[in-house]
């Protein structure tokens, strides 16, 4: 079959690779109708998160059709032929964390649990596609894939519901989703979004159906904050304009209620000499991440406030402002997306039209073309903000 894989820093390449087999009984194997490309993905070609492999398959956004089940897949669970979308944490649905909901940080389902403890302190989940860190599970950016734990791991869709309505459930829009109700929004309060890629983008939508009187766009691309006026939010550029300044602005000097980082290790800074310090520390791994958003967001932030923070961070990070955090009674909030969590819930909102995901795709690719994808979503070319791969 056809996948995209990862070839090296800076490359993928599209591979003729081995078809996936059923490995255990609550397997099954899906043949991919559509896969996207995320922005997590850019952090693994950058080279940001460790222990990716040569020909490791790409891609934890996918959902299509089951084609084999295993004998341990009970009645009422995914049956071949059924559509469904995968979740990209894997979740055993037993153990402590699972029972908490707590799904991204399942304490069965990463092989390589010994590697994952020794960064994190404890092991997290496997994912898909995202390096053997998560476990070293084939990604989704191919013909066909194993869900691992099916009975748990795939959502069903019995609805006529297109693939681009429902494709982002596997992530980006739970993902958005969590990131706003981590802030615990109230009515009428305002909410600030740093980033506005796909993530940034449900994170607002999320904010407004939770809320929030104003949301606040914060980026540099000028389609993405288009995009987000397009919406009724409001926006801030920060290569033109001082964020903190324009916030408090915007807020009668308070800053906002809510901040939501949707950016994560690969920040970027208004200000030349402060991006190229961090820039240059985490080209020579002084530093693994940027955190150029997270310590705006955090100082930005109005006294006992809530940062929710859902952009992906892999390691360590300088000048971390925890005397702004301790001393004003900030609330930080955050997590890899317990993606089965808000599934169906999210499907909901979709069928009755609170929520259309599809307005952040702007490109839609055969999976032959992903490196392309790749490039066009990494430089920001032809104004792209979502990928979608067909194989």
């Amino acid at each position: 079959m056809k996948a995209n894989c990862w070839t090296g820093r800076n490359s993928v390449e599209v591979q003729d690779v081995p078809e996936p087999s059923i490995l255990n009984s609550r397997d099954a194997i899906v043949r991919i109708t559509s896969t996207a490309i995320c922005g997590s993905d850019l952090h693994l070609l950058d080279g940001y998160v460790p222990t990716m492999e040569k020909g490791d398959i790409m891609g934890h956004e996918f959902m299509g059709e089951v084609v084999e089940v295993g004998s341990g897949i009970s009645d009422g669970k995914p049956r071949v032929g059924d559509r469904v979308v995968v979740p990209f944490p894997i979740a055993c649905g037993a153990c402590a964390s699972c029972h908490a909901e707590l799904y991204s940080c399942c304490e069965n389902t990463n092989p390589n649990a010994g590697i994952s403890e020794k960064f994190f302190g404890h092991p997290t989940a496997g994912i898909y596609g995202y390096s053997h860190l998560t476990g070293g599970f084939a990604g989704g950016q191919a013909e066909y894939a194993r869900v691992v734990f099916a009975d748990v791991n795939a959502l069903k869709i019995e609805s006529d519901l297109t693939d681009e309505q429902v494709l982002f459930l596997s992530d980006i829009l739970p993902t958005g989703y969590m990131g706003a109700e981590m802030c615990d929004i109230q009515e009428g309060e305002v909410v600030a979004v740093w980033g506005a890629g796909p993530v940034g983008q449900f994170a607002m939508d999320s904010a407004r159906v939770l809320g929030a009187e104003k949301v606040i766009a914060i980026d540099k691309e000028t389609y993405r904050l288009e995009m987000a006026a397009a919406q009724g939010y409001t926006t801030i550029n920060f290569e033109d304009t001082d964020v903190r300044s324009a916030l408090l602005e915007l807020t009668g000097g308070r800053g906002p209620d809510k901040c939501i980082d949707a950016v994560g290790m690969e920040a970027t800074h208004g200000a030349s000499h402060v991006h190229l310090y961090d820039r240059a520390k985490q080209a020579v791994r002084s530093e693994t991440d940027r955190p150029h958003a997270l310590r705006q967001a955090i100082m930005s932030c109005r006294s006992g406030g809530v940062v929710s923070v859902i952009g992906v961070y892999g390691g360590m990070i300088d000048k971390f402002p925890a005397g702004a955090w301790m001393n004003r009674s900030l609330t930080l909030r955050t997590g890899q997306c317990h993606v089965q969590k808000y599934m169906k819930p999210l499907l909901g909102l979709i069928e009755q039209g609170k929520i259309d995901p599809t307005r952040v795709i702007t490109h839609r690719l055969p999976l032959t073309e992903a490196p392309t994808g790749y490039d066009l979503f990494k430089n920001k070319k032809d104004r792209c903000e979502k990928v979608v791969l067909k194989p």
